[in-house]
């Protein structure tokens, strides 16, 4: 099952993909809120309510092209995001024995949509991608065993961390390149889990910049899986639902090459994860502020 949020006249709706169309969940489910988070954080079995209303013949349905997406959940509790997940990325970055991940937040305000333009700030030239697979919680909890981990899930997408390299550099801690407005993209829909192997292991994940591979990998060359990540996360924080956590990407990111590789406007990048779908977006300059 697919769900995306999308941009309506009185606001975001939560919709179920059903082929080529998608139906307002809440206009087909009446007491299912308009917002994912809200619909997780209340309990509310959304997937069997996306199963009804796909069933219903006479749900009111729209072309999935004819609607501008949102961020797959637009405003989530928390954005925990890892870094050096990959052994052929953390080696690219200098860090040739990675035992324990690096862990940074990104703001929500960082999200854009599939098809929204990814902006390069005007202070930095130094734009680089990084493909990942996201993980949305549904079920949250403290302490989570890792064998309990998966129950907690309730979809993946994709992610493209953008980071603005110069500015990550400035400090010890990497948050201030990764928040920049406009940097995050996440979509375009959230994949359930019945739809993907255990943990969302096995699956081709790539970053194509105008068409060519940058970045190619597997999602089972993580060094910390799904389940053991959210084990290792819900040792510190309470995970709640409508939280995410970013994967990390692997090697191949513009600043490890010679000479380095920088996002620079009119380009178009695209995160491609097999089975989950191909987020695409078109590189924008921030207007510069007067």
């Amino acid at each position: 099952m697919k769900f995306v949020t999308y941009k309506h006249k009185a606001g975001t709706r939560l919709g179920v993909v059903d082929g080529d169309d998608v139906i307002d969940l809440a206009a087909a489910e009446p007491g299912v809120p308009s917002d994912l988070r809200v619909a997780l954080e209340q309990d509310i079995d959304v997937l069997g309510a996306a199963r009804r209303a796909v069933a219903n013949r006479a749900a009111q349905r729209v072309r999935l092209s004819d609607v501008k997406l949102a961020p797959a959940l637009p405003r989530p509790g928390k954005i925990v995001c890892l870094g050096h997940n990959f052994y052929d990325h953390a080696k690219e970055g200098g860090n040739l024995k990675p035992v324990y991940p690096l862990i940074f937040f990104r703001g929500a305000t960082s999200l854009i949509a599939h098809d929204d333009p990814v902006i390069r700030p005007y202070v930095s030239e130094k734009f680089d991608y990084e493909a990942e697979l996201a993980v949305v919680i549904g079920k949250g909890g403290r302490h989570i065993k890792r064998g309990d981990a998966l129950a907690h899930v309730f979809g993946y997408a994709c992610f493209n961390d953008a980071s603005v390299r110069d500015f990550q550099k400035r400090t010890s801690q990497w948050t201030i390149g990764k928040n920049f407005d406009g940097t995050g993209a996440f979509g375009p829909w959230i994949v359930t889990p019945e739809d993907l192997p255990v943990g969302a292991t096995e699956l081709k994940m790539e970053l194509r910049l105008n068409g060519q591979v940058m970045q190619k990998t597997n999602t089972s060359d993580m060094i910390w899986g799904v389940a053991e990540t959210i084990e290792l996360l819900s040792e510190c924080m309470t995970l709640e639902p409508g939280d995410v956590i970013a994967m990390g990407t692997p090697a191949g990111v513009g600043f490890a090459r010679t000479p380095p590789v920088w996002m620079k406007a009119g380009d178009r990048v695209e995160v491609d994860i097999e089975r989950v779908g191909v987020l695409s977006n078109l590189v924008q300059d921030e207007v510069e502020a007067k």
